[in-house]
């Protein structure tokens, strides 16, 4: 099943290219905005599985193209994101250490929303392309052995990333919670239909130009690790989103007017739009790309405010 929330945030399902509202079969559930409708419904999911399913079936969509989509997953709780989880196309001699960061729930946008650059002296911005996976039920401490049963479904996720703000050192949070900096989406899909996580193909391109191509087949740490780790730290609740990690080799600078589109084939493609009011501008190559040249990775900004301290 594909869930998502259009217009005014009501609740849909996705069927063929058409979206039925079933706003009313899931109307008794408790909540106070689309942000704990659709996490109270992703923990009583079994309950109202059949109900959903029987008025995707029974309604009359509308056209997705002719409806505005909303971040299936407007305010999680947590948004937690692995850190180096990929063995770079088999270009890391071993797995870099488990690692993970906290991003902020205040950035998710949705489809066709806009990721705004803001006003600090970053040395690039780049868009991550991921695979996030969403929480189906309360997980603490899981065992690897169990991760699996507390994935509610997959989704679509670009980590955003401000690089290189002084001071040196670790500045993930100024670096990855800037609003707008957690596009998502177009839709959840539930486990059920996805049939292989390891196994899926991560596209992102940048106006029509594919920049980031790789499987998660390449991931370091697998899903029921990464799972098992984060939650030995602190729980999970229903609707929190886990991003897997990225490919890095394939990474670029986002720049203003962009079109950015990221595609998990059996996920949708998700459409983020780009705005720099400073209109700083980098080269269009990607890391790899730079590194093949032996030039300096990421690449330098060339014009703009800050373009004589980045280099």
């Amino acid at each position: 099943m594909k869930l998502l929330f259009f217009d005014d945030f009501k609740l849909g399902v996705l069927k063929g290219d058409t979206v039925v509202d079933v706003s009313q079969v899931v109307r008794d559930i408790p909540h106070t905005g689309p942000h704990n409708l659709i996490s109270g419904l992703i923990e009583r999911f079994a309950d109202y599985r059949g109900a959903l399913e029987k008025a995707a079936a029974a309604g009359n969509g509308a056209p997705l193209a002719g409806v505005r989509i909303r971040p299936p997953l407007p305010r999680p709780v947590n948004i937690d994101a692995m850190a180096v989880n990929y063995m770079e196309d088999g270009t890391r001699k071993e797995p870099a250490p488990i690692n993970a960061f906290h991003k902020s729930p205040g950035c998710v946008i949705g489809d066709n929303d806009t990721m705004v650059l803001p006003d600090v002296p970053a040395t690039i911005f780049e868009g991550e392309a991921e695979l996030a996976l969403v929480i189906g039920k309360r997980a603490a401490n899981v065992p690897a052995a169990k991760a699996m049963e507390y994935i509610f479904g997959y989704l679509n996720f670009i980590d955003g990333s401000a690089r290189g703000l002084p001071p040196a050192g670790n500045t993930f949070y100024q670096m990855k919670s800037r609003d707008t900096f957690a596009p998502m989406g177009p839709y959840i899909v539930t486990a059920d239909a996805v049939k292989d996580p390891d196994n899926l193909q991560v596209r992102l391109w940048v106006n029509g130009t594919l920049m980031q191509n790789y499987n998660t087949s390449d991931m370091a740490h697998k899903i029921p690790r990464c799972i098992e780790w984060v939650s030995s730290i602190h729980p999970l609740e229903p609707g929190d989103v886990l991003a897997l990690g990225t490919n890095h080799r394939g990474l670029n600078p986002f720049q203003d007017g962009d079109l950015v589109e990221l595609e998990t084939e059996p996920l949708g493609r998700l459409h983020v739009k780009i705005r720099d009011d400073l209109k700083r501008t980098w080269a269009r190559e990607t890391r790899l790309q730079r590194q093949e040249k032996g030039l300096e990775v990421p690449t330098p900004q060339l014009t703009g405010k800050y373009a004589k301290a980045t280099g």
